[in-house]
Order: structure tokens, then sequence, then C-alpha cells
């Protein structure tokens, strides 16, 4: 479903992404790991195409995404770290703007903005203006948005800043449920590695802008914590 070859970006003269090279199949939900500044928010801005990539491919669903962005885009969603949503707009006109985008037939739209609505606890506001809302209430709406056309592929920026406990709860089942159930594939980057390492069936990991391991999640915390690989992998001078 996404598959990343020798993906090299640069800012200026600076290397900012050093031939990062792995690949996810169908249902696969994977954590993107590092420290800031390391890369994650770069590979995934230049796997939905919002930035340029200087050498390397990115296939999504066997697609080119340079050369097929607008296929690439049907079948994906994309939540960043900080959704910066249109604040004029009504809760719900927002989401209706989505399903627009993505020619969601009304009943289907209708359906799913009522249980991802009711499943965040926002339903009974979404006539309200965005710009009331709090900055977990607008992070609800950028992931109901996301979920909300069926995507096949699912990049996230941490998910789970801003969220309260029930939320957080949700958007874990959830995933796993789209895993699961309908093959979706979910990568995400995040701080929180305790959810990662109980939710994810891979885990990427990334240092100054090289991929310093990947693998599945039980092969690589055999015999430690998430928490104390990364810190191990942060530590080595290789």
């Amino acid at each position: 479903m996404l598959k990343i070859e020798n993906l090299v970006k640069y800012y200026g003269e600076k290397k900012i992404l050093h031939e990062i090279d792995f690949s996810l199949e169908s249902g696969d939900i994977c954590a993107f790991i590092g420290a800031n500044g390391a890369g994650k928010t770069t590979t995934i801005k230049s796997i939905v195409g919002l930035i340029p990539f200087d050498g390397g491919q990115i296939f999504v669903n066997g697609m080119d995404v340079e050369k097929e962005s607008v296929e690439t885009k049907k079948i994906l969603s994309y939540v960043p770290d900080n959704p910066e949503l249109y604040g004029f707009m009504r809760g719900i006109d927002y989401l209706n703007f989505i399903g627009d985008i993505f020619s969601l037939p009304y009943e289907v739209r209708k359906e799913k903005i009522e249980t991802y609505g009711q499943a965040f606890g926002i339903y009974d506001r979404l006539g309200e203006s965005i710009d009331s809302y709090s900055h977990g209430m607008q992070q609800k709406i950028a992931l109901i948005g996301a979920l909300i056309h069926s995507p096949k592929l699912i990049l996230l920026d941490e998910p789970f800043v801003g969220l309260d406990p029930l939320a957080t709860r949700f958007v874990r089942e959830e995933f796993r449920r789209l895993a699961k159930e309908e093959g979706v594939t979910i990568l995400f980057s995040t701080h929180v590695l305790e959810v990662a390492e109980k939710l994810c069936n891979k885990v990427a990991i990334i240092k100054n802008g090289s991929l310093v391991l990947f693998g599945n999640t039980e092969d690589v915390l055999s015999e430690v914590s998430l928490e104390d690989l990364f810190v191990q992998r942060m530590s080595d001078n290789e």
C-alpha cells in the first residue's frame, strides 16, 4: 500500500532525508518515531504531496505520488500535527465540504458524520463555528474529516496530541478495526511510545534523517520496551 524507495530531501544545501526506504502492506499500523527535527514530518508531507522531494520514489497502492498525484490523493487522508481548519465554517460545513471533495453520497456522509461525531462527543456542537472550538475539538474535526471518505492509507502527525482520554481510546480502537476489517494502512508519528507499542504491528525509527530501524513490533521488541529501544537507538554513535 505504501512503498518508499531511497527518499532524499534537501533544504538548501542541507540534506534532511537520507535515502529513506521502507514499505507497508494493507492492514499495517506503523509508528514513525524520532526526536524533534529527525525528519518525520518531512517524510509524511512528501508522501502526501505537500512538499517536493529531491530523490527516490514514493508509491501509494502502486501509483507514483509524483506522476499520479490526484489519483493517490483520492485514496489517502492526512492529519497534520496542528490542523489549520477553516475557522469561519461551522463544523458540519467543514465535514460536508470534505464530503463534497470526495463525492460522498449524502446518506453515506450523514451516517459517517453522525457515527464519528457521537463517538468523539461533539455531534451536538457541529453547528458551531470552528473558531469557537478548543484545540482538542478541532483535532477531532480533522480526524473525522480524514475518516469519512474511507481512505485506504491514513497518515497522521502526532494524532493523539490534544485529545482527551476517551477520544484517544476511541481512535486506538478505530484504527485497529479499520486495519483488521477494512485493510486500511496507517502510518503515524508519535512521541507517545506506550500507545505505539500496544497499537502498532510495525515500527520505524528515524534519526537525523536516516532510518535506523524498521520491522515488526513483536520482533524488534522481543526483549526490550519501545522506550528502551528508542533511547538505545538515539544514543548509538552510528
